[in-house]
């Protein structure tokens, strides 16, 4: 049973073909975000604020106060730091605890907790580490119990869930060292052999890969008799003959994760292990991702709470020219900025994580726009307290401390950020993303006219339904709700929230209306003009913050809970976000897209090749892609369960 030398060679309308088969092509459900992409703000989607039951509530703060204390007393986040790995006795701790089973059903063993008090836990565990969190969130989130929940049979689940619960930890494993966002150059081969199939290939960046004791891994397999074949997903066990962990690698943050690169070389798995049909290895996987990507979210909100409270704290005791430091507007920006925008993440977070828990709504936009949104913003929120902290936000919290000082490790926050804007779908992956889906409509009544592969017949049919579609769509873009002084006034209590929601709604109009009129200019080009894109879903994704600011600042007035406050802070993100919308149109038509891909052709033609002298590279020998032909391993295996 011999496995493919070589990758797959695919063109890029083939890549893409992959893909789309991929993704989920109806929407059975109402979407948020997908109505305001059209120009529709629906506001009755998501007020008033959607809220768990009070037994799930009960349940989730019972586990988070449990939680919280094992945090405070077993987790030492300086030695994670300085050893670069997770102490066992802390894996095992969390497992006592339950923690491996925060989403897993309680009939399995697990906790059953909902995804809002599963995102709080999250962030709860990644401030006190943000490794411990990540360790709990891939092997929940995107490992073995999502795939599982979502497409597993029972007996799967009777197998291999009570484990994930109690004592297995799972990891992902799709990406290649020469395939991350284009899986349709997927080398990892499945070839079925009676009642298993044979896995061969090469897997990287397998976060608790190292330590993993059950693995989801994403293979093809050959087109056959007994099935369709294509890109499947596989539950596999780590201790199977032929599985090597050749590498556990190191990053500039995140330093005690267990991230590797796993090589398998003839490795049997079981037919009956084989999550789904064949070919829908995909599908599962960015189904999975809808909500595993709200745990991102939910680490970039504990980020924010804690530089909030590092700058409040620092800016009272440093002063500068005869008064604190939050007293000179220069600094006290920044620290609004951090505050409004913390309060705004978090809105975003809980009432996504709401919303796919009541499974009502589709949220396959809200997930991705929530995890952009937070990686971006938690990034800029760290990147302003090392500035506001200075030359010591810039030294370790290990030289603060042999010096004297408070160790705050406002540099390693930066550096466990970094990542976030890569994980689980990079910011310029997830643009393309959101984008195919926000102008999905449009694709479905005008695709096949803008499709130069369609024949002139298509296109004609295609073009009188577009006339019926947009004969309709287009006269509701010329006026709404949002220009009547009064709509929204339930939303005025002290601070006026209702004018920023009056904005939001002429503003996804006003975002419809360019989405169409580059789609009329460009047409088949679309899709390549990414710069546009990323506006668009940039545009959308301040237009959601803003929404989940408001309704949560209108659900924390009426419960009694710092509603005034909330409404000072939701007031504040939507005038800095209105910034931010207003300067996102203006470099829709006025950008430098053009002169950059000028620029880069000569880049990478040579032109400026007498730009990079006078330097030294002190890079290292070797490939830029190491290679990953199929074959045993000539590795000592790292691989190392947490018993």
């Amino acid at each position: 049973m011999s496995a493919p030398s070589s990758k797959p060679t695919v063109t890029e309308r083939e890549a893409r073909q992959v893909a789309e088969a991929a993704r989920e092509q109806d929407w059975r459900k109402p979407s948020f975000a997908k109505e305001l992409f059209l120009g529709r703000f629906r506001l009755d989607l998501i007020h008033p604020h959607p809220l768990p039951p009070a037994e799930d509530s009960r349940r989730g703060e019972e586990f988070l106060a449990k939680l919280r204390v094992f945090c405070e007393t077993q987790i030492d986040a300086a030695r994670i730091e300085r050893e670069a790995r997770i102490p066992d006795e802390v894996i095992a701790g969390l497992k006592e605890l339950g923690a491996l089973g925060m989403k897993i059903d309680t009939k399995y063993g697990g906790l059953g907790l909902t995804q809002v008090y599963y995102n709080k836990a999250l962030a709860l565990a990644g401030s006190a580490c943000p490794a411990v969190g990540v360790l709990l969130s891939a092997h929940q989130s995107i490992g073995v119990p999502q795939p599982l929940k979502l497409f597993g049979t029972d007996e799967q689940k009777a197998e291999f869930l009570p484990r994930c619960a109690r004592t297995d930890i799972s990891a992902f494993l799709l990406t290649e060292p020469d395939v991350g966002s284009d899986p349709a150059r997927l080398a990892t081969s499945a070839v079925r052999d009676g009642d298993a199939y044979v896995l061969d290939g090469v897997k990287l960046w397998t976060t608790n890969g190292v330590i993993a004791d059950l693995l989801v891994v994403m293979a093809r397999v050959p087109k056959s008799a007994e099935g369709k074949g294509g890109i499947t997903a596989f539950v596999v066990e780590t201790d199977s003959p032929g599985i090597t962990v050749e590498n556990r690698n190191a990053f500039m943050g995140l330093r005690g994760i267990e991230n590797g690169v796993t090589r398998f070389h003839q490795v049997r798995v079981p037919a009956a292990n084989r999550i789904g049909p064949e070919g829908a290895g995909l599908k599962i996987a960015l189904t999975t991702l809808n909500t595993g990507r709200l745990s991102l979210p939910a680490s970039c909100v504990a980020a924010g709470k804690w530089c909030l409270k590092i700058a409040r704290e620092w800016s009272a005791a440093r002063e500068q020219w005869g008064r604190p430091i939050a007293e000179h507007e220069a600094v006290g920006a920044k620290i609004s900025f951090i505050a409004a925008t913390t309060f705004a993440l978090e809105a975003v977070l809980d009432l996504s994580s709401q919303m796919a828990d009541e499974d009502r709504n589709d949220i396959r936009i809200e997930g991705a726009l929530a995890k952009l949104f937070a990686s971006e913003m938690g990034w800029l929120m760290a990147d302003e307290l090392v500035q506001i902290r200075g030359g010591r936000g810039f030294e370790t919290a290990e030289s603060l401390a042999a010096r004297g000082e408070k160790a705050v490790p406002a540099e390693q926050v930066l550096r466990d950020l970094r990542i976030n804007r890569i994980f689980e779908g990079s910011t310029e992956i997830m643009h393309l993303l959101i984008a195919r889906e926000a102008v999905d409509a449009h694709l479905k009544v005008a695709g096949d006219l803008i499709d130069p592969d369609k024949s002139l017949q298509d296109k004609a049919k295609a073009g009188a339904g577009a006339g019926v579609f947009y004969a309709k769509w287009l006269p509701k873009l010329v006026a709404g709700s949002g220009q009547l002084p009064g709509t929204y006034g339930e939303f005025r209590h002290g601070v006026d929230l209702s004018r920023h929601l009056r904005y939001v709604e002429r503003n996804a109009r006003k975002l419809a209306r360019s989405t169409f009129y580059a789609m009329s200019r460009w047409q088949g080009r679309m899709e390549t003009k990414q710069g546009f894109l990323g506006r668009i879903v940039d545009i959308g994704a301040e237009l959601f913050a803003m929404s989940a600011a408001c309704v949560r600042a209108e659900l924390l007035r009426t419960q009694g809970d710092h509603g005034r406050e909330a409404y000072q802070l939701a007031d504040a993100f939507c005038e800095q976000s209105r910034i931010r919308v207003e300067e996102l149109f203006g470099r829709l038509w006025t950008n430098t897209d053009a002169i950059d891909h000028k620029v880069v052709k000569g880049v990478m033609g040579g032109a400026y090749e007498w730009l990079e002298q006078g330097i030294v590279d002190p890079s290292g020998d070797g490939p830029w892609i190491a290679d990953t032909t199929p074959g045993p391993s000539k590795a000592d295996n790292l691989h190392r369960p947490v018993n």
